[in-house]
């Protein structure tokens, strides 16, 4: 790791800051340019692109081990502020008590990614890194094995061992959702994408990613747990009302803005088109775009839940902030009853009880 930052966009040797396309350029563009990427391909095959792996993808045992310590401390720390802070705050303010199991979550995750959000933001906007400002950048004097500056290497760190130590809260911790098998399925692809990135050398792409995409889990998180603090001791709180509604139309305005327009737009034309032009044979171009496209997808599934929400909210269907991913009381109880029925016929129930998820 290196703490000058020689990859940066103003390195660039007198490169012109490059105009945002618009949707229908980013489409057109993107189709030319990976068609015409493919057809010169001669041999896509595996074993070019185990040759390819071995060549550019650069990692040491030292970071790996530091990733897997990271994301076993993430799961301690998580679960030492529910036990120890979240969960008795919750009972001390008198919430109701079936928030009182769901809040550490949420608060947890607010936390977590208020923290990481700022420091990106600090990367993008307080160094003399221009990758938000001029995309194509990150491209830019790019180096298989590349030294990586150290604060975004810190960056990767924590983002990758949280995405590890993810793919098991959400099984084992998280309150099950609808869309929580898409969610374990967000965290591998984010994890993949963020491990190949760092190993070979697409960093600075990768804060972008980070920087579009934290901002809405912020906003997501913050609304939650105004919702389970509207109610304590059977009270009603405005203040907790108006932050909750406040959050929920922030956090629908910066998902189009961040993730459906900036991501697109400013992510994926670099990927797709600028990078081939600074980077004629850069390593593993379609394997990273599809990863992206992937999340776009994904993205585009998650917002179809927002337009959901907006349009109960707007038909008088809902008076108030719900996740409307969480199941209905009337689906827990028919979930809960068939799991019980399964577990009893297939003697699953062990002494009697059956476990529950650890915070």
């Amino acid at each position: 790791m290196d703490t000058n930052h020689m990859d940066d966009g103003s390195s660039s040797d007198g490169m012109e800051m490059e105009i945002m396309p618009g949707y229908i350029e980013l489409i057109t563009r993107a189709y030319s340019v990976i068609f015409s990427a493919f057809r010169d391909c001669k041999d896509c095959g595996l074993e070019l692109s185990s040759k390819t792996l071995l060549d550019h993808a650069y990692i040491t045992w030292t970071e790996i081990f530091m990733f897997f310590m990271c994301a076993v401390m993430w799961t301690k720390v998580r679960r030492g502020l529910a036990v120890y802070i979240f969960e008795p705050f919750g009972q001390w303010c008198c919430i109701p008590s079936k928030d009182v199991s769901k809040m550490p979550e949420s608060a947890w995750k607010l936390v977590f990614y208020t923290m990481s959000w700022s420091y990106s933001t600090y990367l993008l906007f307080f160094t003399s890194y221009s990758f938000f400002q001029n995309p194509p950048s990150v491209f830019y004097d790019w180096k298989s094995g590349m030294s990586v500056p150290t604060d975004i290497a810190i960056a990767y760190l924590i983002q990758g061992s949280f995405y590890g130590h993810s793919i098991y809260a959400t099984v084992y911790m998280d309150a099950w959702r609808k869309d929580s098998l898409v969610m374990v399925v967000h965290h591998f692809i984010t994890l993949a994408l963020i491990t190949f990135s760092y190993a070979f050398r697409y960093h600075n792409i990768g804060i972008l990613v980070l920087f579009l995409h934290d901002i809405n889990d912020v906003q997501l998180e913050f609304t939650k747990v105004n919702v389970y603090f509207k109610i304590r001791g059977e009270k009603e709180y405005f203040i907790n009302d108006v932050l909750s509604n406040m959050g929920a139309v922030s956090f629908s305005i910066t998902w189009f803005w961040f993730r459906l327009y900036w991501f697109p737009l400013k992510v994926l034309w670099a990927s797709c088109v600028t990078s081939i032009q600074s980077v004629p044979k850069i390593p593993f171009y379609f394997f990273f775009n599809t990863l992206l496209f992937a999340l776009l997808l994904m993205n585009i599934y998650w917002f179809l839940f927002i337009v959901l929400f907006v349009v109960k909210v707007l038909t008088g269907q809902m008076k108030e902030v719900n996740d409307v991913r969480e199941y209905e009381e009337d689906d827990l109880k028919e979930r809960t009853d068939t799991n019980d029925q399964m577990s009893t016929e297939g003697k699953h129930v062990q002494n009697g009880t059956t476990k529950k998820k650890h915070q």
